[in-house]
């Protein structure tokens, strides 16, 4: 088969990883990709929001099946752009990537169906949504409604600083459009897990559970960010945890979906909350976390290409998946500044050291922003640039491997957290 997949960071890279093994794949393309991807794939310079372009290379090249990474293009209606074109893609259509597009319709569709949650209200007027919060106790979430590459969530600890938020968001629009409408939310407590499920419309395939850790310091200081790192399996879930779940929380937003006439085909990405009163969701995604997919990854014993298909042909019913018996812990490396300004081009070294490569039965370095200078060299070219993963008979050993394979790479221009993972 000839195989697309769309995107250019991490994900990707574990993505590309993962299905360059599988015996289905002959042809392996990735737009855009970056330096690491042209390692398993042959990298194609079309944007990820390019839906013309990104048809008409499908179409031009015979691609069989089209597995979307990012969530932007699918929120866009790529899929949907695809399959009139008479093409297979893994992942939702538009309406049904709305439950990542737009945090208010998620919102609303778990308060139809009973999904456990946080109280919430919608506004698009920044008095009424100041009013709300002053008639509530802090700390109160706000969100931008829209996507805002994981940095649309403002945790507010008081009043004043949600209102803050309400008009950054509203008045001033730094997210733009995506913040033309917000959701208010009450503030819960507890720890966090990230839930994968395979979808085909109507059936689920769960997969193994994984926790991330968005701040960007160690002991979760500082601003939220897209990932610095992730550990698979998340220690907090056990078997009865897991069965509720996908009873409270999995199940119903799937058959929901589908009796509101949005089936959701693809990975459903569920963030989830521990609190006293059992497992509640903060949010959906409608595509592999980043880091996480990276974690997962390195886990799965059975090759990932055959399940991608199934989600997409509807037949997940009879499909299984087989695990590794171990731990996997991803250490993101970031440039320096990162979520904030930061500098583009600085030079990575030491990624060809023993375990620098995206091979072998050790660590792998999984790309996420990087290019490849004319000279060779190979450069930062985003925030979260290398996503350093390894896996261990327990996390401990997991860990330890991961940061190893981090002190062998030379990179100034970079800095990642000391304390991913530690302690599980």
């Amino acid at each position: 088969m000839n195989i697309l997949v769309v995107g250019g960071g991490g994900r990707e890279h574990a993505l590309c990883w993962a299905i360059a093994a599988s015996p289905l794949c002959d042809r392996l393309y990735c737009a855009p990709g970056n330096a690491g991807i042209a390692a398993e794939a042959e990298c194609v310079p079309i944007d990820a929001m390019d839906i013309d372009a990104l048809v008409a290379f499908a179409m031009e090249r015979a691609i069989d099946f089209v597995v979307v990474g990012p969530e932007a293009p699918l929120v866009a209606g790529l899929v949907d752009r695809l399959q009139a074109a008479g093409i297979k893609a893994f992942g939702p259509t538009a309406a049904a990537a709305a439950l990542e597009g737009s945090k208010g319709f998620m919102k609303d569709l778990c308060a139809r169906h009973g999904v456990p949650g946080a109280g919430y209200r919608r506004f698009t007027d920044p008095d009424a949504a100041k009013a709300h919060i002053r008639a509530r106790a802090a700390p109160v979430v706000v969100k931008a409604d829209g996507l805002a590459a994981g940095k649309g969530v403002i945790v507010a600890r008081s009043a004043a600083e949600a209102e803050q938020a309400v008009d950054a968001l509203l008045v001033e629009r730094i997210h733009g459009a995506a913040g033309a409408e917000i959701v208010v939310e009450d503030c819960m407590a507890g720890p966090e897990v990230s839930f994968f499920a395979l979808v085909d419309g109507a059936d689920v395939l769960p997969l193994a559970t994984a926790q991330d850790y968005k701040r960007a310091g160690d002991g979760d200081a500082g601003p939220n960010t897209g990932g610095m790192g992730a550990v698979s399996p998340s220690p907090r879930v056990d078997a009865a945890l897991h069965d509720r779940i996908m009873a409270e929380i999995i199940r119903p937003v799937v058959a929901g979906m589908a009796a509101e006439g949005r089936p959701f085909k693809g990975v459903l990405f569920a963030g989830l909350m521990l609190t006293d009163e059992g497992p509640q969701l903060l949010e959906f995604n409608v595509r592999f976390g980043d880091p996480e997919c990276q974690a997962l990854v390195m886990r799965l014993q059975s090759d990932l290409l055959p399940a991608l298909m199934a989600a997409s042909d509807g037949v997940l019913k009879t499909f299984d998946l087989r695990w590794r018996d171990q731990a996997a812990v991803c250490v993101v490396m970031a440039s320096n500044g990162y979520p904030g300004t930061y500098e583009k081009g600085t030079v990575i070294d030491g990624l060809d050291a023993p375990g620098g490569e995206a091979s072998g039965d050790g660590p792998v370095v999984f790309h996420a922003g990087t290019r490849r200078r004319d000279d060779g060299r190979i450069v930062a070219d985003g925030g979260r640039v290398l996503g350093v993963t390894a896996t261990g008979a327990t996390v401990a050993e997991a860990r330890a491997a991961a940061y190893a394979a981090v002190g062998r790479i030379r990179w100034p221009g970079g800095f990642c957290r000391s304390d991913i993972a530690a302690g599980l």
